[in-house]
């Protein structure tokens, strides 16, 4: 398994590095099947890596008519609503590059039984995928995520239910601190991924980085230490702010520096 940090100057770089990754390795997966899968994250961060991907500047070209989309969590409100993941990435993403119907399979949150919406979107994910239930999860070609300021990730927020889920693939997972349920990928079928891409920017993500990747493992504080896929390669795209409070020596020449995982709750 590939686990790597690349560390670049600033947001707009490290949002361009993890595009050209992204792209490359599409392109290459592209060349031996008809399909790629991609999970995409939510938050306020991929909204300049959807950016960068959709005006494709300095990236190669993309063939996104064979590419499906799938979401890794989403709020509870309509797909129009200014809170949802699914209308960000439709505006930087999926409208510019001129996605179909067809290839969107986005989470119903706005559902009034959120359990019922989790069970609907298992079972999309099976019809795609011509899973059997209570197999093995299916195994999407790229997951994206970023993490927030308390180290969640998708809506796998601190000591919350799905963090330590170990059959189901998608959760409404009630939040505390936020008083309300978000629909959300576990770490079930979040860890059979091909590729799980993070990009990490700001210093107010710094300190909870370095308690992720070199402080002790506490997953059910820290979800994403869950993160570990079974065959699967891991990637964290970071700028030098978030970077910040990391012990491993990074360089200071640009653009950026790639050094393995070797410590901390994720190898």
């Amino acid at each position: 398994m590939e686990n790597t940090i690349t560390v670049l100057s600033s947001q707009e770089e490290a949002a361009h590095q993890a595009a050209l990754k992204i792209a490359t390795i599409i392109n290459t997966a592209l060349m031996t099947r008809p399909l790629f899968r991609l999970v995409l994250s939510g938050g306020s961060t991929p909204k300049r890596l959807y950016e960068t991907l959709s005006n494709g500047l300095h990236l190669p070209e993309i063939s996104w008519d064979r590419v499906h989309f799938f979401w890794g969590d989403e709020r509870a409100v309509g797909p129009d609503h200014p809170k949802s993941n699914y209308r960000m990435a439709c505006e930087t993403l999926l409208h510019p590059i001129r996605v179909s119907k067809h290839q969107i399979h986005r989470m119903r949150a706005e559902a009034d039984d959120l359990k019922k919406a989790a069970s609907e979107y298992e079972e999309e994910i099976f019809r795609h995928f011509g899973s059997r239930e209570g197999g093995t999860p299916p195994s999407f070609d790229m997951i994206l995520l970023g993490m927030g300021e308390d180290g969640h990730i998708a809506s796998l927020f601190p000591k919350t239910d799905a963090v330590a889920e170990s059959e189901r693939w998608v959760m409404a997972n009630y939040i505390p601190k936020l008083d309300s349920y978000r629909l959300t990928l576990t770490p079930v079928i979040l860890n059979q991924a091909a590729w799980v891409i993070f990009l990490v920017t700001g210093a107010n993500k710094a300190d909870v980085l370095a308690k992720t990747l070199e402080g002790p493992r506490k997953p059910s504080q820290l979800p994403a230490q869950m993160i570990s896929p079974v065959r699967g390669r891991l990637l964290w795209f970071l700028d030098r702010a978030a970077a910040g409070a990391l012990k491993t020596q990074i360089s200071s020449r640009p653009p950026y520096v790639n050094c393995p995982i070797e410590k901390g709750g994720i190898v």
